[in-house]
């Protein structure tokens, strides 16, 4: 899908006032009239005085540099680095220190990451799990049970994990975007399927939703227990129903998928770490359909926590760029969010490789900066 440019205009309107126009029509907020008894702007209006409870959030690494970094940036909440399945480090003790170290720069931990990575199969932490291979796979589940009661204890109210076989996949060749960066893309059409198949063999849907149930109706209850939310990311990119990747078919990359996941084991603490990036990646026209999506799962409380990412393009074929440099207007977006009352953090993901950007750390400040800014600005509004 080819990238058509913003007019300097309309990038001034939604930077200085991106609710200004709201009154002219619902559809700048994604809000609909209650059956034509209320009018555009008046809908528009309400939604504009709702509390923005969203806040800015960080994911991946909890040193002290990192820390420093985003307390000076205002970042107050994140998810921590990776943690491996060994349970020494999912110790109550173990994780009460992560977060005394993490809340010792003034800032919060919201959630950790449990060892269900996006890797794809074969290197997974706890491959057991979706090969169902047991007795391994009752006792990898009972593992991350515990690991989700000992967050719990230590005051760590989110987990987030993967249910993947194919992991993030990628073309190995780059798009390049603004200024020269390099973009991370994917093109079903050009992309190889080696080896054509995973360790895991044939998965249809039905051997798919079999094990997704079967973890979920053990780990749901114990989440519930624990009171610690579990937060799944969906499969990233979306595949062809029928086709799907490597024998695989990947019921989690679609929407229709991710509405029946929420759903197998109903639970206020079953939900989405939703990647609005890899949402978008599901979508024919990302640009309008991503918030009705939001509006579904944010709505039923199956939001936890935001990846705000944007892309060029769309389902099958798309490149990964900076937020403010995509097809999808992401102030948009960030209303849609406040619209459904969505509390939690709104992270930076994926960025651009940049010529002297070691490790992305540039692309990053950006887009906390980026995203500080559109919350500030909500935050005047409402």
């Amino acid at each position: 899908m080819p990238h058509t440019p913003r007019s300097a205009s309309t990038e001034l309107m939604n930077r200085r006032s991106f609710l200004a126009s709201a009154a002219t029509g619902a559809a700048a907020l994604g809000v609909a009239g209650g059956g034509g008894r209320a009018s555009a702007a008046t809908a528009a209006a309400g939604a504009a005085r709702r509390p923005v409870l969203m806040k800015p959030g960080h994911q991946h690494d909890h040193s002290e540099p990192t820390l420093r970094a985003l307390a000076a940036f205002g970042v107050t909440h994140i998810c921590s680095g990776h943690l491996s399945a060994n349970m020494d480090e999912w110790s109550v003790d173990a994780l009460t220190r992560l977060r005394k170290h993490v809340e010792s720069f003034g800032v919060q931990l919201d959630a950790v990451p449990l060892p269900m990575s996006s890797s794809e199969i074969s290197k997974a932490e706890l491959p057991e799990i979706l090969l169902a291979k047991d007795p391994a796979r009752d006792r990898a589940i009972e593992n991350i049970c515990q690991m989700i009661r000992n967050a719990g204890a230590a005051g760590i109210p989110l987990v987030k994990y993967n249910l993947t076989f194919i992991g993030v996949v990628r073309n190995s060749t780059r798009t390049i975007g603004r200024g020269g960066a390099s973009l991370s893309a994917f093109d079903y059409a050009a992309a190889k399927q080696e080896p054509p198949l995973t360790e895991a063999g044939r998965v249809t849907e039905d051997i798919y939703w079999d094990r997704i149930t079967y973890f979920l109706k053990r780990v749901v209850p114990v989440a519930e227990e624990a009171k610690v939310r579990i937060a799944l990311h969906p499969q990233d990119p979306s595949m062809p129903p029928g086709k799907g990747w490597r024998g695989v078919e990947t019921v989690l990359g679609r929407v229709d998928g991710l509405k029946r996941f929420v759903d197998t084991v109903p639970s206020p603490y079953h939900g989405l770490n939703f990647c609005q990036g890899t949402v978008t990646e599901m979508l024919e026209n990302p640009d309008e359909q991503i918030h009705d999506v939001i509006r579904y799962f944010g709505s039923r409380g199956k939001i936890f926590n935001v990846h705000f990412r944007n892309i060029r393009g769309g389902y099958l074929k798309f490149s990964e760029t900076l937020p403010d440099d995509g097809d999808v207007d992401m102030p948009r977006a960030l209303r849609t969010y406040r619209e459904v009352g969505f509390d939690g953090m709104v992270m930076p993901d994926h960025v651009p490789q940049i010529v002297g950007d070691t490790g992305g750390q540039k692309a990053f400040a950006f887009c906390f900066g980026y995203i500080q800014a559109l919350l500030q600005q909500l935050r005047a509004e409402a």
